[in-house]
């Protein structure tokens, strides 16, 4: 028998027990007539304790320990005199009776401590080193436990948890598709799924009206904090519903989780907000409602007054910063610096400070007098020690700084505590978008998301206006999910695929499958997707889902861990049909 108890079990009431552990060596502390090791485990950390009394031999076996070696020890539990509380298990000690080394180690490349001294890449390397932190098991224990409370409230619903293919047919749309050649069809390709979509509408259309899977997804696509080459998301579909059961259900998944993982219980329905509107006062389609600071669109009060900044722009908004009409100018150019920044893009900042003796200056006083100034202050309801900032230029590019400043700012004022959870449902997106470089129509979502019904008429007139029956769950300025109600109609799909521009041939070799399902009575049917990696991370805290996956890839969607991805023997592509482009 290795260990009778683990690192983090043994407490006060076990005193005077022969106990067997094994585990890491944290360190150790050779204090002359005492020696003292930290012993770690998944478990814990326990204190083990060599001193002058103990057996001979003993000393000289502590004294070839190093980091990291694996180690076996037996002895009895005693009270430690110097307690430490901040570990379980700090109201004893072992007084060891023996020591057997399982395995050394080499001095590993960077501490394994909560606070290691190894950068991202490093640690990347040795994961499996990086594991062993406290942080990281903290963090893959609490994505088992959300995994555990998931499948036991969808099963509890009558959620049928259903396996669907990896190896599936490539579509076009959307991200692009990871693909794997086939051997036994020579020029032939499978894709690994974005997500288990046409799989889920056909098991509605089999009769399985709950279905959920926690399934890994694929997308080829650039990296960022919070997106991955390969993800977990929760998948659902709902047979027979509309979307507000959709909402309900996933709603109640929602407060479930915050009631048992983060125990905070969540009484209130979760406000709703059009796609125009978050767009409109917030600059984006995941907007934090944590804090205020909507955006006021001053554009029609103020051109024609001589200022070509103002008078050339397509929109003029901004914010009201409470409090703030104290900053100094040193703060005022930081900010500016801010939204000049490349990937935000504005042209400079105009600002406007509300005195507290009432008074008003701006950056732009020799174009505007005090009057014109309060009316400002007026509309964006701000008061005397106030701070107004605005933005002008293209309505797109400006919204989409302004929503950088205003996050920006509530950071600076410690408006967004990430123990304060803002959840709301943003609604009615815009079914297609248009891209000019193709001059044609995308799905915002995917092709067989259902048109608002007070819509459809827009379809043959104007598709561009058409809302999509669509739905996301955000929470923090995180969007969590997203889903749609399904066109389960064979002529409604059909003319979307028209409006996609697809020729019917287009639209048979893609989906053809799924048209052919839906003339065997398809029923109404809507779900949802939730990134399980980004809920995880939402609810330690953390910004990055890379933090809450075993072994994820770098931000050069590499696994540096593995070295991968890596180059494949020649006969293995010579199987496969593959000829590689010469690099000469």
């Amino acid at each position: 028998m290795y260990r009778t108890h683990t690192c983090g079990e043994l407490r006060i009431a076990d005193v005077n027990k022969n106990v067997t552990l094994s585990g890491w060596v944290q360190r150790v502390r050779n204090l002359g007539g005492m020696t003292f090791i930290d012993l770690r485990d998944r478990y814990g950390i326990t204190q083990l304790v060599i001193n002058s009394e103990s057996k001979s031999g003993l000393s000289a076996k502590a004294d070839e320990l190093g980091r990291e070696f694996v180690i076996q020890i037996t002895g009895t539990v005693a009270e430690r005199s110097s307690k430490n509380n901040k570990i379980p298990t700090g109201e004893i000690e072992i007084i060891l009776d023996e020591i057997e080394i399982l395995n050394p180690s080499e001095l590993p490349p960077f501490t394994i401590e909560d606070d290691s001294d190894g950068g991202d890449e490093l640690r990347m390397k040795y994961r499996y080193l990086d594991l062993r932190r406290t942080p990281v098991r903290r963090n893959l224990e609490l994505r088992h436990q959300m995994g555990i409370e998931i499948r036991n409230y969808l099963s509890e619903k009558g959620f049928l948890d259903v396996e669907t293919p990896f190896l599936i047919k490539s579509t076009p749309e959307g991200a692009r598709d990871f693909v794997v050649p086939s051997r036994v069809h020579p020029g032939q390709f499978y894709a690994l799924p974005q997500s288990p979509q046409v799989f889920k509408q056909l098991l509605m259309v089999a009769g399985y009206d709950r279905y959920f899977q926690i399934v890994k997804c694929f997308r080829d696509e650039d990296l960022r904090a919070d997106r991955q080459p390969e993800f977990t998301q929760i998948d659902c579909e709902m047979a027979f519903v509309g979307r507000e059961e959709v909402l309900s259900a996933f709603e109640g998944l929602t407060k479930h989780l915050f009631r048992k993982v983060k125990n905070i219980d969540i009484e209130d329905d979760f406000p709703r907000m059009s796609y125009a509107d978050a767009i409109e006062f917030y600059g984006s389609d995941k907007p934090d409602i944590r804090f205020g600071m909507t955006f006021k669109n001053l554009t029609t009060q103020v051109q024609g007054k001589g200022f070509k900044v103002f008078d050339d722009a397509e929109y003029i908004g901004g914010i009201c910063a409470g409090g703030c009409g104290d900053y100094s100018r040193k703060d005022l150019d930081k900010l500016t610096d801010f939204v000049r920044k490349p990937q935000i893009g504005a042209q400079g900042l105009v600002y406007v400070k509300y005195n507290e003796d009432g008074s008003l200056k701006s950056s732009v006083d020799k174009f505007f007098d005090a009057e014109q100034l309060k009316s400002w202050a007026d509309i964006f309801e701000a008061k005397p020690g106030d701070l107004l900032l605005i933005l002008a230029g293209p309505k797109s590019k400006t919204l989409n700084a302004l929503s950088e400043l205003r996050l920006e700012m509530g950071n600076r004022l410690g408006l967004r505590d990430k123990n304060v959870f803002a959840p709301l449902w943003v609604v009615d997106f815009p079914l297609l978008e248009w891209d000019e470089d193709s001059q044609r129509f995308y799905a915002m979502h995917h092709p067989f998301t259902s048109p608002v019904k007070t819509d459809l008429e827009l379809l043959n007139s104007d598709p561009g206006k058409v809302r999509a029956d669509a739905y996301d769950l955000v929470i923090n300025g995180v969007e969590l999910g997203g889903g749609s109600i399904r066109i389960h109609n064979s002529e409604l799909q059909k003319r979307m695929f028209e409006v996609l521009g697809f020729t019917d041939e287009e639209a048979r070799n893609q989906f053809g499958f799924l048209m052919n399902a839906f003339k065997y009575g398809a029923p109404p049917h809507g779900g949802i997707a939730f990134g399980f990696d980004r809920w995880v991370s939402l609810f330690a805290g953390l910004d990055s889902i890379r933090d809450v996956i075993a072994f994820p890839k770098n931000n050069a969607a590499r696994d540096v861990m593995i070295d991968s991805p890596s180059p494949i023997h020649q006969n293995q592509l010579e199987e496969l049909y593959i000829q590689l482009k010469s690099t000469e």
